[in-house]
């Protein structure tokens, strides 16, 4: 077992792999047939080692907001990490929307085993702080809580045709603030943070802070009013903002190559510390980078980790827009790592996935080096879908695809900490998904660079 701490964090016991490089892997179904080559990258990729940089990424700077701070110091850090071990390591800026985003307090305290980040309204107050006991205030009618609301946040069950009536409501009872709580999805799926829009505000916003949370935060803050509870929420308004993505490439290498890209996004939705979307997928990069260097190759391996793709595939988007298509056709495959270490039971199958549905390169060398692994039954057809970095590149016709564990029947079924404050090591973790994912990508990839 392997104990994880961080800056005062609770300790977290977690399986550590135990097999040899030649031995059956778990839920393998056959003993593997490697390559020397393949022992090679088997024998030294250590998700222990890419665990102590995921503890930095979800536990030391938490929520990842494209554009932020906190995406900032992620990307010092990676570049940091990247040029330590060598490599030629560039911060590639690109603009992003404003973000609006709030966090809850207690002086009692919250439970710590959640992130207290939510979404701001952009359309109420900002860059403010309200302190006030809490009322649940059920749908937010007249009927719904006590005469007197003065100087109190209320829970308000989040509908968006009443969402503006509610906070009119509010502002007219002199209520300190409002806490938007979302509806329950269909379980596996639980609701993230939000934003709250209220575009009939817009013109004139309320003046006190609206915010929206995740389920999870919803359900712990109506168990913890079996006492008096008193939060203090502050909101900030994030305007003018700048990502990045960090791209870092061997060093001495011809300018004219061929390239082989390993990559993941770092950033994260509100509220989600990102543990496995896609902290997970980040450190699996990180390690690659570490044991790839010391291994002859003819193409170049590069490594990029993109800026808020979770608003939309900006990161990669913006990264492809710059390439002339001469550096684009130097490109052999894009190995995208997005969800690779999950704990959640049920995601036993690892899933290839092509923003065309056709196979490619990427997918291609993947499946090659699971049935080497002896991982074949574990792997999935090749499988039509975009929604992550891959697809920037497959709509330019570079050969590229993600990579990620999920539910066997579909690619839609996804973790249940998925977007939500619950994505922690702790939560959502299995290091020994995290090293199947190290030693398929890493012998993927390093077949494409020889």
């Amino acid at each position: 077992m392997l104990a994880v701490t961080l800056g005062g964090a609770a300790t977290v016991a977690l399986p550590a792999p135990a097999w040899a490089a030649t031995g059956q892997r778990p839920g393998a179904a056959l003993p593997p047939t490697l390559t020397g080559h393949d022992i090679n990258v088997a024998k030294q990729v250590s998700a222990e080692r890419a665990l102590a940089h995921l503890k930095v990424l979800s536990i030391g700077i938490g929520p990842r907001i494209g554009g932020t701070r906190s995406e900032r110091v992620a990307a010092g850090y990676l570049a940091g990490v990247l040029d330590k071990l060598g490599y030629d390591v560039e911060l590639q800026p690109f603009p992003v929307a404003d973000k609006f985003l709030a966090q809850l307090s207690s002086p009692r305290g919250l439970p710590n085993d959640l992130n207290w980040q939510c979404g701001a309204s952009p359309h109420a107050a900002l860059d403010t702080k309200v302190r006030g006991d809490v009322i649940d205030a059920k749908l937010g009618g007249e009927a719904d809580y006590p005469a007197d609301v003065k100087g109190k946040i209320l829970l308000i069950d989040y509908v968006a045709d009443t969402r503006e009536t509610v906070v009119n409501l509010a502002v007219a009872r002199k209520a300190a603030a409002v806490i938007f709580l979302p509806a329950d999805l269909v379980e596996p799926r639980r609701a993230s943070a939000f934003s709250p829009q209220l575009p009939g505000l817009a013109t004139t916003p309320a003046p006190i802070p609206v915010v929206g949370v995740a389920q999870a935060q919803k359900h712990r803050l109506r168990a913890l009013l079996t006492r008096k509870l008193t939060l203090t929420l502050s909101t900030v308004a994030h305007r003018g903002l700048t990502s990045n993505n960090v791209i870092a490439n061997q060093p001495r290498r011809s300018s004219t190559g061929p390239v082989v890209m390993v990559s993941a996004h770092y950033d994260t939705v509100i509220g989600a510390p990102g543990a496995n979307d896609d902290g997970s997928g980040t450190v699996l990069c990180l390690e690659l980078a570490r044991v790839l260097r010391k291994l002859p190759t003819n193409a170049q391996v590069r490594f990029a980790l993109w800026g808020s793709e979770e608003q939309g595939l900006i990161g990669s988007r913006y990264y492809v827009a710059q390439l002339p298509q001469a550096e684009r056709d130097r490109i052999l495959a894009v190995y995208q790592n997005d969800m690779v270490a999950t704990s959640w039971d049920p995601a036993t199958r690892y899933w290839l996935l092509s923003f065309d549905g056709l196979a490619n390169r990427a997918t291609d060398e993947v499946a090659a080096a699971a049935a080497r692994l002896g991982y074949q039954p574990r792997i999935s057809p090749v499988t039509l879908r975009g929604s992550s970095d891959h697809q920037s590149f497959q709509e330019v016709g570079i050969a590229a695809a993600n990579f990620s564990w999920r539910g066997e029947e579909s690619p839609a079924l996804l973790e249940p900490p998925y977007h939500s404050p619950e994505d922690t090591i702790a939560k959502n973790i299995s290091l020994e998904r995290l090293q199947v994912s190290l030693e398929l990508i890493g012998s993927a990839a390093y077949a494409t660079a020889r």
